[in-house]
């Protein structure tokens, strides 16, 4: 389910060894979307230009879940899945994945190619921290100054984060685990029998 807990990674991990020559440099990062995961691969990929691969591979929680590899010049099977492998192993998902490779003019063959890719995702893997996640939503409400305090209240009792913008009217930007989500504007409605303005911002799995 989607708005269960999940593994990534806390931040960016990264690696770099050598292997009868050709230098390896294994990159991790969270990724939140699609476009967040290519954003990175594009970093790495403008970052070394000279390199003879840049091998992507990410997982991202979409509806389903978004899994992508790419072999990148390499042979098919030797570099972009391994390092797929390696992600889905470990069962994380919203990370990205780059290995990075500069021929060093000996040939690895197929299964040295399989090693060392997996080897750039796992040693970048261990230079980060992976923690568990879960999917928040953030969503705002607004009141008059007389409900105010109500919905302070019941923010703070629910242990929830939330920014408070004392304006004409109050508005307060709440972050709260997908599951909690509901049940807590029920209260907020109740509590100020409908008068709270409850509008939903974005949501992360």
């Amino acid at each position: 389910m989607e708005e269960e807990p999940y593994r990534t990674v806390a931040g960016r991990g990264e690696a770099s060894f050598e292997v009868r020559g050709s230098e390896f440099i294994g990159y991790v990062a969270p990724a939140r979307t699609v476009a967040e995961a290519e954003a990175f691969v594009a970093e790495v990929e403008e970052n070394h230009p000279d390199a003879t691969h840049n091998v992507p591979a990410y997982r991202v929680r979409a509806d389903p879940l978004r899994e992508y590899a790419d072999d990148d010049g390499e042979p098919t099977g030797s570099a972009g899945k391994p390092a797929l492998n390696v992600l889905q192993g470990e069962e994380i998902e919203n990370v990205v994945a780059v290995v990075t490779r500069y021929y060093g003019g000996t040939n690895l063959g197929y299964g040295g190619l399989v090693r060392s890719y997996s080897r750039g995702v796992k040693e970048a893997l261990e230079a980060t921290e992976l923690v568990e996640e879960r999917p928040h939503e953030r969503f705002s409400v607004a009141v008059e100054y007389d409900d105010s305090g109500t919905v302070r209240g019941i923010l703070e009792s629910a242990d929830v984060e939330f920014d408070a913008d004392y304006e004409e009217a109050v508005r307060f930007d709440v972050r709260v685990p997908v599951v909690e989500a509901d049940p807590l504007r029920d209260r907020l409605r109740s509590a100020t029998s409908g008068r709270a303005e409850l509008t939903l911002l974005d949501r992360h799995r």
